[in-house]
């Protein structure tokens, strides 16, 4: 996959985490989708992604998330422009969070799904059902030991029940 050569460089570029201001440099870093120019390339192959799985049956999901796995560098950069601050928004970026299937690293999936939930609940959107519908769409493999992805969604969407 020619998106895959391209970020690659930039996935596997070392980030010193020993300089007070990384995090800062990181930030303000411009986008890797961005760096090579490929935002909207990208961003049409997830809007021709999304809907597939969503709609598809498991061997079509686990055939999305086995090329998410494959192409690495590919999953690590792939975003949504298109913020999760209605249910729609919301629906898409979990979606995505399922497709990439906690990616290399549980932790960080995690963290990932927290900031989603966390903007998603600022603009004031209905989560729990959104993260039912996705969770059931999601891998039950436990990949890293820290619970499969369907898991971690249904642990926030019960959060959110109780919640509200």
């Amino acid at each position: 996959m020619d998106f895959e050569e391209r970020l690659r460089p930039i996935a596997r570029r070392p980030v010193d985490i020993t300089r007070p201001d990384w995090l800062d440099r990181l930030r303000a870093g411009v986008p890797p989708l961005d760096e090579i120019g490929v935002r909207e390339q990208v961003e049409q192959l997830l809007g021709e992604l999304i809907p597939a799985y969503a709609k598809g049956v498991d061997e079509t999901r686990s055939a999305i998330r086995r090329m998410f796995a494959e192409y690495g560098s590919f999953a690590w950069a792939a975003a949504l422009s298109a913020r999760p601050t209605s249910a729609e928004g919301l629906r898409q970026h979990l979606i995505l969070f399922s497709m990439k299937d906690q990616g290399r690293d549980s932790r960080d999936a995690m963290l990932t799904l927290q900031e989603i939930v966390r903007e998603a609940d600022t603009a004031g959107v209905d989560k729990a059902a959104v993260l039912r519908e996705v969770a059931a769409m999601s891998s039950s493999t436990n990949r890293y030991g820290m619970g499969a992805t369907r898991d971690m969604l249904l642990k926030f969407a019960n959060t959110y029940s109780a919640v509200g």
